[in-house]
C-alpha cells in the first residue's frame, strides 16, 4: 500500500498531508462560518438541512467527526432536545482550533453537554460499537487516509449504525461545469484572500474538492470498508452529495 496521498493537486505523504491540512484549518478557524457562507451564497445551510434530514431520529448516540466549528452537532442537539430527548453527541476534529470554535458557539448557545476530542479520523480512541450515527460534513476529502477513516468509522458504529457524509463532490451537469470551475478556481480563493487573509489554504480547499472521488467511486469506497445499502444524493446538481451507509451486523 503506498504512503501517498494528495494535498491538493501536490503529491505528497501521508504525514505531510496531516500537517499541511491542520496548519489549513488552524489558519481559518476564526472566519470558517462566514466564509461558508460567502462562498456558497448560504446554500450550504439548505445542504446540511437535508442532510440532517437524512438522519431517522435523534435519540442515538452522534459522532460528528471533522466537527469543526460544530454546526451538525448543535443542529443534532437542537432536534433532539425539541423531540424531548437527552442527545448523546460527541464532536471530534483534528484541528484543536476549529473544535474551539464550535465549543465556544457551543457555550454561546447555552449547549454545555456536547463531548469534545482532538482526534484524527483514521486513529480513534472509542471502542468498538459505541455510536448509533457517524456524520462528516465537508471533512473527509481532507483525511489522510480514507479508506482507514472509514473503516474506523463502521468499527465505532454499533450494528445498525448509519454513516452519513456530506462533502463536495462532481458535477452533473456538463454544462454548468465551466462556471463552476472558474468560479471555484478564482473566485473562491480571492474572496479567501479579501476575508480571511489567506488566498493560500483556500487555494487548497477548492483543489481537495478536484481532488476528491466521483460520487460512484466513493460510493465503492464505503461499500469496501463493510458497510451495506451504500446510496447517494445529488444536490445542487452534484455540486455537493450525501452518501449513506448501513453497518447491519
Amino acid at each position: 500500500m503506498t504512503n501517498n496521498t494528495f494535498f491538493g493537486f501536490k503529491a505528497v505523504s501521508f504525514q505531510e498531508k496531516t500537517d499541511l491540512v491542520r496548519n489549513v484549518f488552524a489558519s481559518v478557524a476564526s472566519k470558517y462560518d462566514i466564509m461558508n457562507d460567502l462562498m456558497s451564497g448560504g446554500i450550504h445551510r439548505l445542504w446540511k438541512k437535508e442532510f440532517l434530514d437524512q438522519i431517522p431520529d435523534f435519540q442515538g448516540k452522534l459522532l460528528d467527526m471533522a466537527s469543526g466549528t460544530g454546526d451538525i452537532a448543535r443542529k443534532y442537539y437542537a432536534k433532539a432536545k425539541k423531540d424531548g430527548l437527552n442527545p448523546d453527541i460527541t464532536a471530534c476534529d483534528a484541528s484543536s482550533e476549529m473544535l474551539k470554535e464550535g465549543r465556544n458557539k457551543s457555550l454561546d448557545e447555552g449547549i454545555l453537554d456536547i463531548k469534545y476530542h482532538v482526534t484524527e479520523a483514521e486513529k480513534l480512541s472509542f471502542v468498538d460499537k459505541s455510536f448509533d450515527y457517524y456524520t462528516v460534513a465537508f471533512g473527509i476529502r481532507n483525511f489522510t487516509d480514507i479508506p482507514a477513516a472509514l473503516k474506523e468509522a463502521y468499527r465505532v458504529l454499533k450494528p445498525g449504525g448509519k454513516f452519513l457524509c456530506l462533502e463536495f463532490s462532481h458535477i452533473q451537469q456538463p454544462i454548468l461545469e465551466p462556471l463552476y470551475d472558474f468560479y471555484s478556481m478564482n473566485i473562491i480563493p480571492f474572496i479567501g484572500k479579501i476575508v480571511a487573509k489567506d488566498e493560500k489554504s483556500y487555494r487548497y480547499l477548492v483543489e481537495s474538492i478536484r481532488k476528491f472521488p466521483t460520487q460512484e467511486s466513493f460510493k465503492e469506497s464505503i461499500i469496501d470498508a463493510g458497510f451495506s445499502k451504500v446510496n447517494y444524493m445529488n444536490l445542487s446538481c452534484g455540486v455537493v452529495a450525501i452518501h449513506t451507509g448501513y453497518k447491519l451486523c
